[in-house]
């Protein structure tokens, strides 16, 4: 079958192979055939070696498509059901599950140790433990989420990660209060969604800043009141809350110097939520005296803070309901041949999401 293959870590480009096979199929596992797949930001950040990840691998995370085989003892999903690939399956046993974090859940982390694929020259790993941007992917059973026959298999992608982490942010993680004050920082899809969720939350005042025009421009379409460069910012605080700082500031980038700015763009007392994945040696600096002093909430936000499987319903129903906007947030197609203008169209900006066709 055909897959797209990093071969070394801080590779910039993917080859697209058709020698790669799935690998691990047998008791408490599905065989899925990818039907479509978003690019994720953090499929760039593993590719470079921000996010570790064995290498070679298949990049690819957020993902739909339609069962072909399960395994034996695999009761939730059946040959033909169309499911959501969950990268990040709560195992219900450990102790963030039973305390009810299963977005703490380190069982999905396992998997990605454990080769997905392989080619004649050896083991092909899959990214977080699945591998979405080939034709078919091996995964454990609670990675391969059922979902009605009426969701498309590109929207069903989008809610597999960006749409769940930027939602879930909003809702969960900073449970955002009606009539307040937002600024979210990064406007690629996850933030987009971010905006999206306060923006159902009743938040009066969300200010998208993102340095990308095209990106500004469609953070208006989806909710967001303002939108500003990076360097017009510090009049946007002047202006929606005089110059005191905003009630909540979603990072959305993933990188320190962005985090420093959204904790100086908080007001004290308000909220900083960390939404972006960055590298583990980028370090936010905070003084003692501030971070006593100024009693802001800094909270990370992991895949939206809250149980999985009950943020893809909710997903589901709001966008049955006209509630949130999942088609809008795709603005390029590729066919996965052309990975690589994907990945392009990921790194200028210019793409909220680009949904690659399988």
């Amino acid at each position: 079958m055909r897959a797209a293959v990093l071969h070394e870590t801080g590779q910039d480009k993917l080859e697209i192979l058709d020698d790669v096979e799935t690998t691990g199929f047998g008791p408490g596992r599905v065989r899925i055939r990818v039907r479509a797949t978003g690019l994720c930001h953090s499929d760039l950040s593993a590719m470079s070696g921000v996010l570790p990840q064995p290498a070679p691998f298949v990049p690819g995370h957020e993902g739909a498509g339609e069962v072909l085989e399960v395994g034996e003892g695999v009761t939730n999903v059946r040959p033909g059901d169309r499911v959501v690939v969950c990268w990040l399956p709560a195992c219900g046993a450990c102790p963030a599950c039973r305390r009810g974090q299963t977005e703490l859940c380190l069982a999905g982390f396992m998997n990605a140790g454990t080769p997905n694929f392989k080619r004649p020259g050896g083991d092909v790993f899959g990214f977080a433990g699945t591998g979405t941007f080939a034709e078919e992917v091996v995964v454990d059973a609670g990675c391969a989420v059922p979902i009605p026959d009426d969701v498309p298999f590109d929207i069903a992608a989008l809610i597999g990660c960006g749409v769940t982490t930027g939602l879930g942010a909003a809702l969960n993680t900073a449970d955002v209060e009606a009539g307040s004050s937002v600024a979210v920082i990064g406007c690629g899809g996850v933030g987009i969604s971010a905006i999206q969720g306060a923006r159902l939350k009743g938040a009066a005042e969300i200010v998208a800043v993102d340095p990308v025009a095209s990106r500004r421009e469609a953070a208006l379409r989806f909710g967001a009141t303002r939108a500003v460069a990076p360097g017009e910012l510090p009049d946007a605080k002047q202006a929606v809350t005089a110059g005191e700082g905003f009630d909540y500031v979603f990072e959305v980038v993933g990188r320190s110097a962005t985090a420093r700015t959204a904790y100086e763009n908080t007001r004290r007392g308000g909220t900083l939520v960390v939404v972006g994945a960055g590298a583990m040696d980028d370090h936010l600096q905070l003084n003692m005296f501030e971070l006593f002093f100024d009693e802001k909430r800094i909270l990370p936000s992991m895949y939206g803070g809250g149980d999985v499987l009950r943020s893809y319903e909710r997903t589901v129903a709001l966008w049955r309901a006209g509630r949130i906007d999942l088609e809008g947030l795709i603005t390029h197609r590729v066919p996965l041949g052309d990975i690589n203008e994907a990945l392009d169209q990921m790194r200028t900006g210019v793409a909220l999401r680009t949904c690659i066709e399988i």
